[in-house]
């Protein structure tokens, strides 16, 4: 499997990108390990993430996302009950 995904970091800024292994994704992140954006930025935490049967289709979504206003990635944040997960 193949994830898009969303994390926010400790100042609040939100970092989008893809993997096909979430968790040990988000612990490289933590460990300083993640995207060069993302390390003087530690802790993050998961906020969203989308499953894809192919690299590809993950890579597009993610370019798709990163294009997206804040305003636009924190609504697609929200949980379906109407709850944030920032």
């Amino acid at each position: 499997m193949n994830y898009t995904y969303m994390v926010q970091c400790s100042d609040g800024s939100l970092y989008t990108g893809w993997t096909n292994d979430l968790d040990k994704r988000i612990r490289a992140h933590n460990e300083g390990h993640g995207a060069k954006y993302t390390r003087p930025r530690r802790p993050v935490k998961l906020v969203y993430w989308e499953e894809f049967e192919t690299k590809e289709e993950a890579m597009k979504r993610e370019a798709s996302i990163k294009k997206l206003t804040r305003a636009q990635k924190v609504r697609l944040c929200s949980r379906r009950d109407g709850q944030s997960l920032l």
